[in-house]
């Protein structure tokens, strides 16, 4: 993520809503990918730098769940990131608000890194007339008047269900043992599930992604029934990224995808930071996997020196990094052609 600054010279983070250091409010102009300081104009936010005109989006109003701004020419009551929600929780509910809050701001990174790499939040394929969009559904293990038992976090058709649950750190590490998994984070998460919802827009060789991931026509719910029954293959970590990637060619894609995310917008951080010697994030793939690697040493170095699990728990094997030049070559060539029809 790049550095983000106030008028006044502090540097800000990207969830910040008022700056600590001279105390003038703060939003995020989507579009504009940047944090802007703005001052109060009747019932409306100016950018006195441009003379731009906003309103606050609805859940910071309410609920102080985001930090968006949203046009004030617009129709719109909410920013862009908060229209694509079509559930949220039962805010009444005790402890929901503050996972909803943890959801939402994993969700906002989310779509900055989509944005940033020219992916489209609507686009008309598959019958997902809406676009992407969000339930963010409980059931009753977090609440007991839920209607259902139970909720799996998931893709279909365009919307990403997440489990509320999933917010509360005690159940995720809990779900994450019991998973035997190496990582689970709310990111990760929405992360990959929007590798399902991109598979269609993205996959346009049908016999390279085979070659790659394998056959995504095998059957699917006996694929993943045979994993939660027998486990990954033992030599999973010379083909996959993670073990859950390898319970079917679908499901690899979207790890890998997850994982190109965590790797662009990671680096991307550490350049504007100064952490790496990559400079340039046009570089190959296998470039920027080399300056990966090396940062990682780091990353997990650092946490360990502090007591914490490795940040990066992965190892990157060939055979996973032809997979990630595969997507970065899908992302770059649609958003070159996406950019010449504009």
């Amino acid at each position: 993520m790049k550095r983000f600054y106030c008028r006044c010279g502090q540097e800000v983070f990207f969830g910040n809503s008022v700056c600590f250091c001279c105390g003038c409010t703060l939003g995020y102009v989507y579009r504009q990918n940047a944090i802007i300081s703005v001052v109060a104009e009747y019932n409306l936010w100016c950018d006195p730098d441009r003379q731009l005109r906003y309103r606050f989006c609805q859940n910071r109003l309410k609920h102080e769940a985001c930090n968006g701004l949203v046009d004030a020419s617009s129709p719109q009551v909410f920013c862009l990131a908060c229209q694509l929600n079509r559930t949220i929780p039962n805010l009444s509910v005790p402890g929901n608000l503050e996972r909803w809050r943890k959801i939402e701001q994993a969700k906002r990174r989310l779509i900055y890194g989509l944005l940033r790499l020219g992916l489209p939040l609507q686009y008309p394929t598959r019958g997902y007339v809406q676009g992407l969009a969000f339930d963010f559904l409980e059931d009753q293990r977090s609440n007991p008047q839920a209607e259902k038992t139970f909720v799996a976090t998931g893709h279909l058709n365009g919307v990403i269900t997440l489990n509320v649950l999933e917010a509360d750190d005690v159940a995720r590490t809990q779900q994450r043992t019991l998973n035997r998994e190496r990582y689970r984070t709310l990111l990760g998460h929405l992360r990959h599930e929007c590798g399902h919802y991109y598979d269609q827009l993205l996959n346009q060789d049908a016999a390279q992604f085979t070659a790659l991931f394998g056959d995504p026509q095998q059957d699917y719910d006996a694929a993943l029934k045979h994993y939660y029954q027998h486990g990954p293959r033992p030599d999973w970590q010379e083909h996959y990224i993670s073990a859950y990637a390898s319970a079917h060619p679908y499901e690899d894609w979207a790890e890998c995808f997850a994982h190109y995310l965590h790797v662009t917008d990671t680096l991307e951080t550490a350049v504007a930071r100064g952490t790496t010697d990559m400079t340039d994030s046009a570089e190959p793939m296998a470039q920027r996997i080399m300056h990966w690697n090396k940062l990682v040493v780091v990353m997990n170095e650092l946490n360990r020196s502090m007591g914490l699990a490795d940040a990066y728990p992965f190892s990157v094997s060939d055979k996973t990094l032809q997979k990630l030049i595969y997507i970065d070559d899908a992302i770059r060539r649609f958003a070159g052609s996406h950019q010449q029809q504009q």
